[in-house]
């Protein structure tokens, strides 16, 4: 429980230095559509964060639920890969970067799927 609700403080508190380094810091720097990617990136990570801070809090009363921690392994995954390729992609414009961001999106995706399914497991 105490792992999860680290690392979604943690990656709380570099969202919101992300995010106002991406509003004060890149406005006059990025052109509008990468600092765009940019905020995306950000949104993502922030609501992902809160979601880790969720599966701490899940965790409380179902601490034998072994799914908890697997989904929250992935919303950190999908934070890295998803916010970490729309980061890079926006500050180097380098496409690269791009095809690595759906595969962040699915460990999303998943990682909600598989809290959803140990929770209802213990119901």
């Amino acid at each position: 429980m105490k792992v999860f609700a680290m690392l979604g403080a943690i990656n709380m508190a570099l969202g919101v230095i992300l995010g106002a380094f991406g509003a004060h810091g890149l406005k006059e720097k990025l052109a509008p559509q990468a600092l765009n990617i940019f905020q995306t990136g950000v949104q993502y990570h922030i609501y992902h964060a809160l979601g880790l801070i969720m599966v701490a809090a899940l965790l409380v009363p179902y601490p034998n639920a072994g799914g908890l921690r697997t989904g929250g392994w992935l919303l950190l995954a999908g934070i890295i890969l998803f916010s970490g390729s729309l980061y890079l992609l926006a500050l180097t414009g380098i496409r690269w970067f791009g095809p690595i961001t759906p595969i962040g999106g699915a460990c999303f995706i998943i990682g909600w799927l598989w809290i959803f399914w140990a929770v209802l497991k213990e119901l």
